[in-house]
């Protein structure tokens, strides 16, 4: 059913609304501003706030992410972590990574407890170890998205989550005439999901969009 203009202010709203209902704090924005001033786009708050949902359902202690960015996703994921837990996270940028850095030791994080790896994830993800991680989480470049679920369905344990985040790419996904290399291999990473008995899966409309996963 097609929405009228109303219709859509009211979503917009809603989304709004949605995205602010669990608020940022000084860590989070200090670590948002940094992201800003070298460039790249940090999780929404709203698909923040699920990776920290998720990684305390499934109890994790072992969690990848790739696209470390200036620690936004970092900071969500372990606060849902256990305390013991660890982060691997894999950025082709080390200055990215150390800002990073920075806004972790501003969290309190033990450097224990995050593994960070300066490189491309396709080269970095082979050498990680088979089904000994409980949720991945992707936001690296978007035409590799694809190769990551199959990494993902390799790493993850039986009941792990797999989290993607710009899943709607910018309202991209859903309108066929969006024919420009990172919406086709976006729309064919969440196809394929779709189709896999491997995975269970939901698309959240948070943020730029999140596809959800289970690895059965």
């Amino acid at each position: 059913m097609d929405l009228d203009a109303r219709g859509l202010a009211a979503f917009r709203t809603s989304w709004e609304y949605s995205e602010a209902y669990v608020a940022e704090d000084a860590v989070l924005a200090d670590a948002r501003a940094r992201a800003e001033e070298v460039g790249c786009v940090p999780i929404h708050p709203g698909g923040g706030a699920a990776l920290r949902l998720l990684a305390a359902v499934v109890d994790a202690r072992h969690v990848v992410e790739i696209g470390t960015g200036t620690g936004v996703s970092g900071i969500w994921l372990l606060r849902g972590m256990r305390e013991n837990g660890v982060l691997t996270s894999v950025d082709i940028e080390a200055e990215h990574q150390r800002q990073a850095r920075e806004a972790f030791a501003a969290e309190g994080i033990s450097p224990s407890r995050t593994r960070l790896i300066t490189g491309r994830a396709l080269e970095v993800l082979p050498r990680l170890a088979d089904s000994s991680y409980d949720l991945v989480f992707a936001d690296g470049a978007k035409d590799e998205y694809p190769e990551y679920v199959e990494e993902a369905a390799r790493l993850l344990r039986t009941g792990g989550v797999l989290a993607v985040d710009n899943s709607l790419w910018h309202d991209k996904v859903a309108d066929p005439a969006q024919r420009d290399p990172d919406t086709i291999a976006i729309r064919g990473a969440l196809t394929a999901l779709q189709d896999d008995e491997r995975w269970l899966v939901a698309l959240l409309p948070v943020g730029d969009g999140l596809l959800t996963a289970v690895r059965r």
